[in-house]
């Protein structure tokens, strides 16, 4: 797990476990041009996020993995110490 998760990324991250997402609705809300704002690329990479097959591509779930679950649980634990 990497040593530093920036906050955007804890945003995104909270964002997603808040309820289902479509991957239609995640990419549509977090997608960037900008290079320095790749959160949703990162997640992908990082093995936050998984996407659920559905039965059409407006049906497919953006949901966390246990990595991205253990990095918010992580800070929940750290915000209370």
């Amino acid at each position: 797990m990497p040593d530093s998760i920036s906050l955007l990324m804890v945003e995104f991250l909270r964002w997603i476990s808040t309820r289902y997402r479509t991957y239609d609705e995640a990419a549509e809300a977090w997608r960037s041009t900008c290079p320095r704002h790749t959160v949703w690329e990162d997640a992908f990479i990082d093995g936050f996020i998984q996407v659920m097959s559905g039965d059409a591509p407006d049906q497919c779930l953006v949901t966390l993995t246990d990595r991205g679950q253990a990095i918010l649980d992580k800070r929940d634990r750290d915000a209370q110490d």
